[in-house]
């Protein structure tokens, strides 16, 4: 059956800006899923932005969700919040690395306030506990700090979709 659209247009309807969506939303998702593997398994325990970077993961996962499903304004709206949360959580992975690691301890930084504030650690300690400083929780794997594997996907992330904040078609 032909629809008339060549494999060109096909590729650039609906489906891409889906696909995308939907990218986004399993990488944010196997972000935090990889994050909770390597603390149960390898022992990398968590700092306070550990955490938040994986609050902001679900949260973007969550906006490009409601993405996928809305239409018109909204859908440019939940692409807008994948965005910002993605420079948020791009800007804790960076002071993470160059300002928090450096220092003896994360207690009443702007992350701890967050994660206490929603009270995750409380009511799912095995994901949301924060158990280590951010000095100790400085590890690499496979020699990269591994707060910058966080800081590519928000980065990832924010570039699959920026596009779609613009698109007044859908």
């Amino acid at each position: 059956m032909n629809s008339g659209l060549s494999l060109a247009q096909h590729r650039s309807g609906w489906k891409e800006p889906n696909a995308r969506l939907l990218g986004v939303a399993a990488g944010s998702l196997a972000a935090v899923g990889a994050a909770v593997l390597t603390q149960h398994l390898w022992g990398m325990l968590p700092c306070p932005y550990c955490i938040l970077q994986r609050i902001l993961f679900l949260a973007i996962a969550a906006a490009a969700l409601l993405a996928l499903v809305a239409r018109h304004s909204l859908r440019r709206v939940a692409a807008g919040a994948v965005v910002l949360l993605a420079a948020s959580g791009a800007a804790a992975a960076l002071w993470q690395h160059f300002v928090a690691a450096a220092t003896a301890s994360c207690n009443l930084t702007l992350a701890d306030r967050i994660i206490g504030g929603l009270g995750l650690d409380a009511l799912w300690p095995e994901v949301f506990g924060v158990w280590a400083t951010c000095a100790d929780a400085k590890v690499n794997l496979l020699g990269i700090p591994y707060e910058f594997y966080s800081l590519a996907l928000f980065v990832l992330a924010a570039a699959a979709t920026v596009g779609l904040m613009f698109d007044r078609s859908r």
